[in-house]
């Protein structure tokens, strides 16, 4: 049962747990271009303390296929066959799968944030909605599909972990589980380009571009969240990752990509001296 509002639109914050219900990766895709087309001009369509109940056992909506495993289990192969490429990409349309319900679980369970902070995780699925389907096309073209291959959870693991607590789930999933993405970015981009896969390369450039500003948004909620709750960024951070066993970040790190979205000098100093 949920608790709708009042007014004939239902709420950004009901339609993003609507959407991440869905199994689909297609009908998933197309109701958050929904969200997006139809709904955010409506100010009456946000409503950040509405009641939601959920459904738990229905989240995250995900197809039966990729089978998940261990992330040891996930092996790599060599770039230099079509099968090998079709691997590395249908890893990154797991990731950017994975996303998709990350952002939509930011909106639909945190209650009570500004405005912006849900126009904010609304901006961030539609994007990766857009990466999921560029990546799956893509995959088609080689004659393979979402779901051929195995995959690991880790990203959504950390997703569960932290959904008691907002201060958490910003501090450890964009600005730690996806910054990661933005230190494996170019090393993934050199090895298409030395097989001279132009089209993943421009995808590529596309998904980084993008999520120095996926970042960027987490690291100003954290630091929104922070402030409110008086404590030190720094210090917080450290507490939390020691507290939900977040992984230790090991480089090479993206510096010119982390200090666009956010992270201080200071910070950055903190991670490379942990490697």
């Amino acid at each position: 049962m949920i608790n709708t509002p009042n007014n004939h639109a239902q709420s950004l914050r009901l339609k993003a747990y609507e959407a991440l219900t869905v199994s689909d990766p297609i009908s998933k895709y197309d109701a958050v271009k929904h969200i997006v087309a139809c709904h955010l001009q409506e100010e009456s369509f946000i409503n950040p303390s509405e009641i939601i109940v959920s459904n738990e056992h229905l989240i995250p909506g995900r197809p039966n296929q990729p089978v998940l495993v261990n992330p040891l289990s996930v092996k790599k192969r060599s770039m230099h066959t079509t099968e090998g490429r079709a691997v590395a990409i249908h890893a990154l349309a797991h990731i950017e799968f994975n996303a998709i319900n990350l952002a939509l679980d930011a909106v639909w369970r945190f209650a009570d944030m500004p405005k912006d902070y849900y126009l904010d995780w609304i901006k961030v699925a539609d994007e990766e909605a857009t990466h999921f389907l560029l990546l799956k096309n893509y995959l088609n073209k080689l004659q393979y599909d979402y779901g051929n291959f195995p995959a690991h959870d880790s990203l959504w693991e950390m997703v569960e972990k932290t959904k008691g607590d907002i201060l958490a789930r910003m501090a450890l999933v964009p600005r730690t589980m996806e910054a990661r993405g933005l230190d494996a970015v170019p090393a993934m981009r050199a090895r298409f380009l030395q097989v001279k896969d132009d089209h993943m390369v421009d995808i590529l450039d596309t998904i980084l571009h993008d999520e120095i500003g996926h970042v960027e948004i987490g690291n100003r909620w954290f630091n929104f969240m922070c402030k409110s709750r008086e404590l030190d960024p720094l210090k917080a951070f450290q507490e939390l990752s020691l507290q939900y066993n977040a992984p230790i970040l090991r480089g090479p790190f993206n510096i010119d990509a982390r200090k666009q979205a956010g992270f201080t000098d200071e910070e950055i100093e903190l991670l490379q001296g942990g490697q």
